[in-house]
């Protein structure tokens, strides 16, 4: 089974758009679960998510935090309810295309059962300002080089990986934004698949340039630090 799981804060108008499209997208192809974690919003978004379970959708499974605790503790809470073996992880915004679910798994079924991995989307042709782009850009580049994750893109939402190695990981907030590096980490193999990015058609953005900076930098730091100080376990044959 795939769960899909999507983090969502004040997202009302992109509930029902996005949740029909991703069963549209997986009826044929998999069977799957979808927890919609509303991360504290103040709109509709958990009460239209509910009416999609009761009434058309019964793949829903809808949960709320009482408090916006990010978009990372929102992952962190689909995964440790999830059902499946492995997870899905798209923005709630719609930009993300469900289309492009299957191309991914595919690509994650040819990977060694029981290993850890990540497969990642990289929006080549982003539907965002130029100024957004540049910086995507630039911290891409310096991510890249600093962290040697293997992906072009790690801000894509859309991800695909085994639940078990998202629980092997250690947890902190933003780890969403470095999934391939941590997971690399442990051994795990990475693999981008080019996928389609849309204009985000309701609500705003939740994050902006100085808010991006700030946190990623910090983490950064804590990435490499993590790098340098992971041992591979130690395996003991027991012939007892």
């Amino acid at each position: 089974m795939l769960s899909i799981v999507i983090p969502a804060k004040n997202e009302q108008q992109n509930v029902k758009p996005l949740v029909n499209e991703i069963v549209a997208a997986l009826r044929d192809v998999a069977t799957f679960e979808i927890l919609y974690i509303d991360d504290g919003s103040d709109d509709g978004t958990y009460a239209e998510a509910m009416d999609m379970q009761t009434e058309t959708t019964p793949e829903m499974r809808p949960y709320k935090h009482s408090f916006s605790v990010g978009q990372s503790g929102a992952v962190r809470t689909g995964v440790s309810k999830a059902v499946g073996d492995l997870i899905v992880t798209l923005d709630a915004d719609g930009q993300n295309n469900p289309a492009d679910i299957p191309l991914l798994l595919e690509q994650a079924l040819k990977l060694p059962q029981g290993s850890d991995f990540c497969v990642a989307g990289y929006r080549k042709q982003r539907k965002d300002t130029r100024w957004k782009r540049f910086q995507s850009r630039i911290a891409n580049g310096v991510r890249r080089k600093l962290l040697g994750d293997d992906t072009p893109d790690t801000g894509c939402g859309l991800k695909i990986f085994p639940r078990k190695t998202f629980l092997a990981l250690p947890y902190f907030d933003h780890i969403h934004r470095f999934l391939p590096a941590l997971v690399k980490r442990i051994g795990g193999t990475i693999v981008v698949v080019e996928v389609s990015h849309r204009d985000r058609q309701f609500g705003e953005s939740k994050y902006n340039m100085l808010g991006r900076l700030g946190v990623g930098l910090v983490d950064m730091l804590g990435v490499i630090w993590l790098q340098r100080r992971y041992k591979a376990s130690i395996v003991v044959e027991d012939h007892d």
